[in-house]
């Protein structure tokens, strides 16, 4: 069978046939029958599906399967009411009602105004935020109006930024963005640091854009050796181009070590992620990067992804590398952490930072078709569901625990010392630098104040932390 490209949608049903939702074409389409492609998608494919107790059962072949469908007020309800253990075992399986912003996004296609940034809370368990901007897309709103990695803000249009109003506040098209600034009060520790309101305000806009996650590469020096930095930020396949010419750089300057930075790289496609353990080694071809392994129904689709020696025909700019240096964080997720598990099984890799979202589940996109692949979808309306379908793991069977992936180096960004992308003296850059010069070296880094940061501008995009199969 054909697997479908991920998507996943929660659908619920209202509790009389005589609701619907409209369709592409004017003709309305019942509830009932979107609620039933959600079950009917996640009784075939769902990860979990025989931990739910309504999937065990197989209402479909029940003869109150449209009883059971209709005590549903919408296909989101339904949807959520067959997701296994919300809390702690599957947070990232999910439906939408616009399968085609889906795609765009997946393409790199979304609304951005340019400022990439982490929310921190100002006090331990409180319920006000200031935020950190982490960088800045080009040819933006926020790059045009001379916006810095760094910089922080703690208001929009005025308003205070918080756990419940973010959210709507930095989703909006356009906003006033109130910066504040780091006073360390006079002192050289950190405990009475504060983060300050000023009067200063900057306009920003967003339009549609498409993101190139390889946004910054640098060749560096340390003891007359050639390093290779690259800042990657989402496995996307439309730029599987762009990630090989940048090795294609590293392969020209004879690198002999490689800083591959993902630590703001929520995921994406597993074909990618393949492409990119590819060109970090390259001696490996044939053998098993990682393995899929989906529910008792689906054994058929589970599937090994090999190390390639080509990108769509082209010649593969590999390093041929025996360590990788990884700067990871609580931002990098899925497919990030799905690179580091499966080299980890072949290379050494030094990985620094802090511990990762812990995500080892992959996502298909389901449409509602005959076979639920994106052919001859029903075109009355774009519901489509991305749930989780399949477990990751690397050639040796290990999982990325759920707890995420704990760093070799531990070392915060912080607040007040961020540091420049791609420069040796930024924080994580410079641990990563000092252990090549020499192992187990620490850097001299300028000491600051660390926080942890617990939203991030891409849970923005509601799908944006995932790992997907095409």
């Amino acid at each position: 069978m054909k697997t479908p490209k991920i998507i996943l949608a929660t659908l619920l049903l209202p509790l009389l046939f005589t609701s619907c939702f409209e369709d592409l074409d004017d003709n309305p389409i019942s509830t009932l029958d979107i609620n039933e492609f959600v079950y009917s998608g996640l009784d075939s494919y769902y990860l979990y599906k025989d931990s739910v107790p309504n999937l065990i059962e197989d209402k479909a072949n029940s003869s109150n399967f449209s009883s059971y469908l209709n005590g549903f007020n919408s296909p989101e309800s339904l949807f959520e009411s067959l997701i296994y253990d919300r809390t702690n075992t599957d947070r990232f399986s999910w439906i939408t009602d616009d399968y085609i912003a889906l795609e765009q996004q997946f393409d790199g296609i979304t609304k951005s105004n340019g400022m990439e940034f982490g929310l921190k809370r100002y006090t331990p368990g409180g319920n006000e935020l200031y935020g950190v901007v982490r960088f800045i897309l080009p040819n933006t709103s926020a790059e045009t109006n001379g916006l810095q990695r760094g910089d922080l803000f703690n208001a929009v249009n005025g308003t205070q930024l918080t756990i419940s109003n973010w959210r709507t506040l930095l989703g909006q098209n356009n906003y006033t963005l109130n910066f504040a600034e780091y006073n360390d009060n006079g002192t050289s520790g950190t405990n009475d640091d504060t983060i300050d309101a000023t009067t200063n305000t900057v306009a920003l806009s967003k339009i549609q854009y498409t993101e190139n996650p390889v946004f910054k590469t640098e060749i560096l020096q340390v003891e007359g050796e050639n390093v290779g930095y690259l800042m990657y930020n989402g496995f996307v396949s439309n730029f599987n181009n762009a990630l090989n010419s940048a090795f294609g750089a590293f392969q020209a300057n004879n690198v002999q070590h490689l800083v591959l930075d993902l630590r703001y790289n929520p995921g994406g496609s597993v074909n990618t992620a393949t492409l990119l353990g590819s060109l970090v080694t390259g001696s490996n071809t044939g053998q098993v990067f990682a393995k899929l392994k989906y529910n008792s129904q689906q054994q058929g689709n589970n599937f090994n992804y090999t190390f390639v020696d080509n990108n769509n025909g082209s010649t593969l700019n590999n390093l041929n590398l025996n360590k990788v240096y990884v700067l990871a964080t609580g931002s990098s997720a899925s497919a990030s952490e799905m690179v580091i598990n499966s080299l980890d099984a072949y290379i050494e890799v030094i990985q620094i930072g802090t511990q990762t979202v812990g995500k080892s589940q992959a996502s298909i996109t389901l449409y509602d078709s005959p076979d639920f692949t994106r052919s001859q979808p029903d075109p009355r309306h774009t519901y489509a569901m991305q749930p989780l379908v399949a477990i990751t793991v690397n050639k040796n069977d290990d999982q990325v625990p759920a707890e995420g992936l704990n760093p070799l180096i531990e070392i915060e960004e912080q607040v007040n010392n961020y540091g420049v992308l791609g420069n040796v003296n930024e924080p994580l850059l410079a641990e990563a630098l000092a252990h090549i010069a020499a192992t187990n070296k620490v850097a001299s880094t300028k000491k600051g104040k660390v926080s942890k940061t617990i939203f991030d501008s891409n849970d923005l995009l509601p799908h944006s932390k995932e790992m997907y199969i095409e």
